[in-house]
């Protein structure tokens, strides 16, 4: 009824209870071991080994994977202060940057000898074919449509729109955009435009001047909106044709419009030019 397979496992199951009740017993009593408790040391022995090796080895694991967890949340929260110290450290950088800008800015503004208002870039036109920038200053800070905007490098544009807390400004750099301007060294003067590569060009420069590459382009003064002398660019290249009266002159801005962040906008008008009585 039974296999010979079981019979042998039950033997051993009975066998091996047999031998934990001696070795109990021998150990509750004081006088020394006898033949058959040390049988049942031989047998249970290993067993006895292999249960503490077992639970040990369970112990050790259970140890380890509370120590890892520790480990792996004390890591969590260095990466995170590392995190934070990262982005503090970023933004004291960006203040810095900002501070070194704005200080170069007032800086400029003495020499303008003309009431300004700084404003930041806080927008640019995403269209390739409009050259125009929105700044945080409006009509409540007195910025008003066809006043002129400047930076340390010379000029930016000019705005065309204000709101109470924000103004759009044309950029020298648009097609529709036009500035007086002159040659500093020859006096030629001309008209400065925009181009859609954002160079510019100076139109009206008679043949008959004088004009050649790194030639500084200043403002004339002479279109009512920007200030006499301001630096507009310089001639990076000019071609004078076998026909006509004029040149083409190509001017290379000096100030980086893509890197445009900080602004003057003089806030003043140009006082009229006043005619002695005859």
């Amino acid at each position: 009824m039974f296999s010979k397979k079981m019979i042998m496992i039950v033997g051993a199951i009975v066998l091996i209870a047999v031998n934990i009740i001696i070795l109990s017993v021998n150990s509750q009593d004081r006088t020394p071991s006898t033949r058959t408790g040390q049988v049942a040391l031989f047998f249970i022995s290993p067993f006895q080994e292999f249960a503490s090796n077992s639970i040990r080895f369970v112990q050790d694991i259970w140890r380890n994977y509370f120590d890892l967890v520790g480990i792996s949340q004390d890591n969590d929260s260095l990466v995170k202060a590392l995190k934070i110290a990262n982005e503090k450290n970023n933004s004291l950088k960006e203040l810095e940057l900002a501070y070194s800008r704005l200080q170069s800015l007032l800086e400029f503004k003495p020499g303008l000898k003309r009431k300004v208002t700084a404003a930041a870039v806080v927008g640019k036109d995403p269209s390739p074919w409009l050259k125009t920038v929105v700044v945080d200053k409006g009509t409540d800070e007195g910025v008003q449509r066809g006043m002129p905007v400047v930076t340390q490098d010379g000029i930016a544009g000019l705005v065309i729109d204000a709101s109470t807390g924000y103004a759009k400004v044309l950029l020298i750099t648009d097609q529709n955009s036009a500035v007086d301007a002159l040659a500093q060294s020859s006096r030629a003067r001309g008209i400065v435009k925009g181009e859609f590569s954002g160079k510019l060009r100076l139109d009206y420069v008679l043949r008959r001047h004088d004009i050649t590459e790194g030639d500084i382009i200043i403002s004339s003064g002479l279109d009512g909106a920007f200030p006499k002398g301001l630096r507009i660019g310089y001639v990076h290249k000019v071609n004078k044709p076998n026909s006509g009266i004029f040149q083409e002159v190509s001017v290379t801005p000096y100030v980086d419009f893509e890197k445009l962040e900080e602004v003057l906008v003089i806030v003043d008008p140009l006082e009229p030019v006043k005619f002695s009585e005859p």
